[in-house]
């Protein structure tokens, strides 16, 4: 770490504790030439997730998308927003786990539905039907079939 003060490159940390609850660190630093102490923060560093569209092309995650496309399909149903929250942390923990920083819509809305089949049906039919693509009425009527096999 170079010195703010004299800009020379040796340093030494003094005292670290976890800052922000733990997300980062803080730590106090000397300078070795000059003896000036200063404070740097550790954090680690985000990087960008991926969502590959159907037609593959590719755009930011956003996890408020997935939260407003869960809220439409349990509207007036009785799921709670605590609920809606546990259905993306899973969909997020699941999808993105083992480092992958991309992720299909496909992928996305198959976790969503399995986890919105134990928890809703109607609201588990709504979101089928706008991730599916139903055309027409035959396509919910195979969906519900399906569902009541289960």
């Amino acid at each position: 770490m170079k010195c703010p003060f004299c800009s020379a490159a040796g340093t030494r940390v003094i005292n670290s504790r976890p800052a922000n609850g733990g997300d980062s660190i803080r730590r106090r630093r000397e300078c070795d030439v000059c003896r000036e102490r200063f404070t740097t923060f550790e954090a680690v560093e985000q990087t960008q997730r991926i969502v590959v569209k159907r037609d593959n092309s590719r755009a930011p995650y956003q996890r408020e998308r997935l939260i407003k496309g869960l809220e439409k399909a349990c509207k007036k149903r009785p799921v709670s927003t605590a609920q809606i929250e546990t259905v993306v942390n899973y969909v997020e923990k699941e999808a993105f786990k083992n480092s992958s920083q991309e992720v299909t819509t496909e992928q996305i809305g198959r976790l969503v539905l399995k986890r919105l089949k134990d928890l809703d049906q109607v609201a588990y039919i709504r979101f089928a039907s706008v991730y599916k693509q139903f055309r027409d009425l035959h396509d919910f009527n195979t969906e519900i079939k399906t569902l009541l096999k289960d």
